[in-house]
């Protein structure tokens, strides 16, 4: 790993400083602050912004089809989440966008993709069941076909950013006597279809996402994408991106993990504590002084660098567990007053170990659950086998 300072060309450097004059202008105190309230991780503002300035395009395309090289697009990056930029729901869109120019029909692509790059058209991720748990192919949300139409009837659970959205990316069930992996198909089903009824569930750490009920919708054909039953092959490829189970650049300009975003989050809070520990105290005395807390903060730290220094699958989980595990720690070294929330008078760390605390337990069910990834990384990667979750057996009666 190269950690040596990049140094940018004259032409780069302009570019930087007019990243951060755009975000700087758009992306206020205002903005986040009706972020932390509403929990949408999206502000529609920020993200026509973004589209009329060319941004989103920019994103979605090559760099021989215009968009951002490399080195921009990581610049462009990491300043977003310097500026706290309301992300989420553009990272689904990124996501499903994929498939609809990989699957999608030529009526539907012209229906759908230039919206995208205006922001006018944003796509979330209807995968998740009340019932199913990680395992999306256990899918009970039917879709049956009627002529030239789909009749689809269920539930999802999780599909942050529907009531943002115009498209949901569903799967659904076409086939319940075939195995599962061949009775799927998916669909990119308007949200403003009659019959969708989309409730909202606030998460501990503030966040909203939502259940979305499919009543008797009808949708036509066109947005049908892919073979009917063919729909794992479809959804392969938007799971492993949401995974992290992707290969690496050979140029290193890219996140080490698909939770970097969620590592740096935890890194800032380790600093803001670190500086406070640092401080001296009306009496002189430091925090740090005292060497348990050193102790642990320095092995804190040390997490955190191993963590976001870890790739793919890896740093998904050792992010997600440094968080559960540095953050009571965080939270018992600045005292009583780091319970206290962001903008809340007296917190020690203006709320930043508070909230790290209660986002560690969502951070390790993102995209599926910790024990999923390790069970993952333990069959692909170290040839372990599949886990065996059967019942032990019972041992045989004695004959007497």
């Amino acid at each position: 790993m190269d950690f040596s300072r990049v140094e940018l060309r004259e032409d780069d450097e302009k570019f930087l400083a007019g990243v951060r004059e755009f975000l700087d202008t758009h992306v206020t105190d205002d903005v986040r602050r009706r972020d932390r309230e509403t929990g949408d991780n999206f502000d529609e503002g920020v993200h026509l912004a973004m589209g009329a300035a060319g941004w989103l395009t920019a994103e979605l395309s090559s760099e021989a089809d215009g968009g951002l090289n490399r080195l921009r697009r990581r610049l462009w990056d990491l300043e977003k989440r310097r500026s706290h930029v309301p992300w989420v729901t553009w990272g689904t869109t990124i996501i499903v966008s994929k498939s609809v120019r990989q699957h999608g029909s030529p009526e539907l692509r012209q229906e759908v993709l230039p919206g995208l790059e205006r922001g006018e058209i944003r796509l979330c991720l209807g995968y998740t069941e009340p019932e199913g748990g990680s395992d999306v192919a256990m899918c009970k949300t039917r879709a049956v076909r009627d002529g030239d139409q789909w009749v689809i009837n269920g539930s999802k659970m999780f599909t942050t950013g529907a009531h943002n959205c115009q498209y949901v990316f569903l799967i659904t069930n076409t086939d319940p006597e075939a195995p599962k992996h061949k009775s799927l198909t998916m669909f990119l089903v308007p949200l403003d279809s009659p019959g969708i009824e989309i409730q909202g569930i606030r998460t501990v750490d503030g966040d909203r996402t939502n259940i979305v009920y499919y009543s008797d919708v009808r949708v036509d054909d066109k947005y049908r994408l892919g073979d009917v039953n063919g729909g794992w092959a479809v959804l392969m490829a938007p799971l492993n991106e949401e995974h992290g189970v992707v290969g690496e650049s050979a140029d290193g300009l890219q996140d080490v993990s698909v939770m970097t975003h969620q590592g740096v989050m935890m890194a800032t809070a380790v600093d803001r504590v670190t500086a406070i520990a640092a401080r001296e105290g009306p009496d002189g005395r430091r925090l740090l002084d005292d060497t348990s807390v050193a102790y642990r903060l320095g092995r804190s730290i040390a997490r955190v660098e191993a963590a976001l220094s870890a790739p793919h699958m890896f740093g998904r989980v050792a992010i997600a567990q440094a968080m559960r595990d540095i953050s009571p720690d965080l939270m018992d070294i600045l005292g009583p007053a780091s319970a206290l929330p962001i903008d809340t008078e007296g917190a020690a760390d203006n709320g930043g170990a508070e909230y790290i605390y209660r986002w560690a337990p969502l951070c390790g069910i993102y995209g599926g659950t910790l024990e999923v990834f390790r069970n993952m990384i333990a069959q692909h990667v170290l040839g372990l086998g599949r886990a065996n979750y059967s019942l032990p057996a019972k041992p045989k009666a004695k004959v007497s």
